[in-house]
């Protein structure tokens, strides 16, 4: 029984980094998070995100089915589902949680023994771009997500382990040296 949180500000690259780790590692499990925002295009229901209404999240909330939960750029929720981390952790599979910053100080109360890493971008200018570049989100949108990626930048000390996404590929290597199975 393994568990990773990996924690990084927008555009950092979560995602696409978490998905070549999946493929290089095919028994880890990845958490997926619950979402009240609307989906982006060419994402799938309970592939990316459960999107769920907020009646249904803060219903969860209530009930202790959620193992972290935050409210995100002031706007929309996010947590993680506590069963299915759980069950996933008794059956002994190595665990991948992607997590904002209050969620990864919440496990980091709850269950103390998971790894926390921080994955940081190689500069503000670089990170400044690769939201912009994406193009999923308005200029207001834009500042509200930079606002809150100062605050995750100034807790990378927090973290256990710091990965610079650089480049994807490098980014993965590091991971999996973190993450994969040891030899």
């Amino acid at each position: 029984m393994q568990a990773f949180v990996l924690t990084g500000p927008t555009a950092v690259g979560k995602g696409t980094v978490i998905a070549e780790l999946v493929k290089a590692i095919p028994d880890l499990w990845f958490s997926v998070s619950a979402t009240t925002r609307s989906p982006r295009p060419g994402e799938v229901d309970g592939k990316n995100y459960h999107f769920i209404t907020h009646e249904e999240f803060d219903h969860m909330v209530a009930d202790g089915q959620m193992l972290e939960w935050a409210v995100v750029h002031g706007q929309n929720k996010y947590g993680t589902p506590r069963g299915p981390v759980e069950k996933a952790l008794s059956e002994g599979h190595t665990v991948l949680l992607e997590v904002d910053l209050d969620g990864a100080r919440q496990i980091r109360k709850s269950m103390p023994e998971v790894t926390q890493i921080f994955l940081a971008p190689p500069s503000w200018e670089e990170l400044e771009a690769r939201l912009k570049g994406r193009g999923t989100e308005g200029e207001a949108e834009q500042r509200r997500r930079l606002e809150t990626a100062k605050v995750e930048l100034a807790a990378e000390g927090e973290f256990d382990v710091v990965v610079v996404n650089n480049t994807v590929a490098q980014a993965t290597e590091d991971l999996l040296k973190i993450v994969g199975p040891k030899r």
